[in-house]
């Protein structure tokens, strides 16, 4: 389990402003003739410390707002500001930049390099954001140490279980030491025991302060974040907390 003294340290900007804006954004899709509006308007505020789930059915438009609020794409329309800087106008460099400073991700598939040893691939995004070998190397065992797998760090990815693996994934994704932990499907290729476990390390990181973004089809897995977010046909439907979730899709809405 992780360590308590990793807190994370504060934020360059203003705490009372909203970590995440989106504002009337817009992701539309030209097929021939066709418009496709996979997000629609979607507008929401996610302030630092919280934790979100955003929910919705295969081809409701989650996956789309979860590569805007990434940058790994911008909107069509609208307004993203991430951490008092817009996102919205970013191309090419900048949006790998904004990345890789303040975003750490965890796939459903881990996305490890196969040829690269654990501490090696919880190494690279200090490699890109240019910090020294030796510090690189101490930062990247101290966050395997968090997550239980210091002792493999030698290992290839494919010596180990899912389950380690995405203990990996989340190492990697924390040692940059994000503003914004972004968590795609995490539990999607594991089993239930081992689903437990990493939604438990979710929860302790935002305990610890860390803002999390759990991005699901399952409301099960999507109840476990304290905030919800529905999405569907590329609008927001519900956005409230998970008591007042679990109520509305208990009487079937």
């Amino acid at each position: 389990m992780f360590g308590r003294e990793k807190k994370r340290e504060s934020k360059p900007f203003d705490p009372s402003m909203p970590l995440i804006h989106l504002k009337d954004v817009y992701k539309i899709y030209r097929m021939g003739d066709n418009e496709v509006r996979a997000n629609d308007g979607i507008s929401m505020d996610i302030y630092d410390g919280e934790f979100v789930a955003i929910v919705g059915k295969s081809g409701s438009g989650k996956s789309t707002i979860m590569n805007i609020i990434g940058a790994l794409d911008v909107p069509t329309q609208g307004e993203y500001v991430l951490g008092g800087e817009d996102v919205s106008r970013m191309k090419g460099d900048q949006l790998a930049s904004i990345r890789n400073r303040m975003i750490g991700f965890i796939f459903q598939q881990y996305n490890l390099l196969p040829r690269q040893n654990l501490l090696e691939n919880v190494e690279l995004p200090l490699l890109y954001a240019g910090v020294k070998a030796s510090e690189r190397r101490k930062r990247a065992m101290e966050s395997l140490e968090r997550v239980g797998v210091a002792d493999k760090w030698r290992h290839k990815p494919s010596q180990l279980s899912g389950g380690q693996q995405q203990r990996v994934s989340i190492a990697r994704a924390l040692v940059g030491n994000p503003s914004l932990i972004l968590a795609d499907e995490p539990t999607g290729a594991l089993d239930s025991r081992t689903s437990r476990d990493v939604l438990g390390f979710l929860k302790q990181l935002n305990d610890e302060g860390n803002t999390i973004i759990l991005i699901t089809h399952d409301n099960s897995i999507a109840l476990q974040a304290k905030r919800i977010v529905r999405i569907h046909d590329g609008k927001i439907v519900f956005d409230g907390s998970a008591e007042a979730y679990r109520e509305e899709i208990s009487h079937g809405n």
